[in-house]
């Protein structure tokens, strides 16, 4: 939102049309599922002013028995199109919920972030684009009664406080996953002003240091 409030031009590539979630809202099959999520994730790129969207077709819950190479060929491929500045990805605990697949979806994107640098790597998808910064979303807090993850120290701490109402705002428009939502409403409204991110790769070596914008310097 901050992004797009400065004229960023945001793009979101998500993996998995969340079919095997366990809040289902009134779906009454995997696939109802599948198609309501993707309504859903529409709705909420509609609502955060993201440029492009994306939802590609891998199996939810499935994602580390994916080929790795392909997968993060995928990535290659349209970080290349876009050419984008920085790049944004899951820590590699999983995030809040230790998924798999976010542990997978992070890996795959700081491959393809390195990659689609390199002449050597996938030279069919077209010429390089080097970004330049790759950073991994981190917490400051634990949600209670769950596996704990293990963050990585942040190292940019973004004030969204004034964007907060229209990122709830889209985190509803997910509606079948409301039940998540409101069983930890409380910790949402205490912590959701803030954001942690870690800068996890640049193109230039530099000492870690605290930021209050990702394109900060850019």
């Amino acid at each position: 939102m901050l992004a797009a409030e400065a004229g960023v031009e945001t793009t979101v590539v998500c993996f998995t049309d969340g079919q095997a979630a366990t809040n289902r809202g009134a779906s009454t099959s995997p696939a109802e599922l599948g198609a309501m999520r993707r309504e859903e994730f529409s709705a909420s790129c509609k609502i955060l002013d993201v440029t492009h969207h994306e939802l590609l077709d891998y199996q939810d819950g499935q994602l580390e028995f994916a080929n790795f190479s392909e997968t993060a060929a995928l990535l290659v491929k349209r970080i290349r199109d876009y050419k984008p500045d920085v790049v944004l990805t899951f820590g590699s605990d999983g995030g809040m919920n230790t998924h798999a697949d976010h542990t997978m979806v992070s890996a795959f994107t700081t491959a393809a972030f390195h990659w689609a640098a390199s002449p050597k790597r996938f030279p069919a998808l077209g010429p390089i684009h080097k970004a330049e910064r790759l950073f991994y979303n981190t917490s400051s807090f634990f949600f209670p009664g769950r596996p704990a993850p293990m963050p990585a120290p942040w190292t940019v701490t973004l004030d969204v406080r004034r964007v907060q109402a229209r990122k709830f705002e889209a985190f509803r428009a997910h509606t079948s996953q409301l039940p998540l939502m409101e069983k930890f409403q409380s910790y949402f409204e205490k912590r959701a002003g803030q954001e942690f991110y870690t800068l996890a790769a640049t193109p230039h070596p530099q000492p870690a240091v605290q930021m209050t914008d990702l394109f900060e310097g850019l």
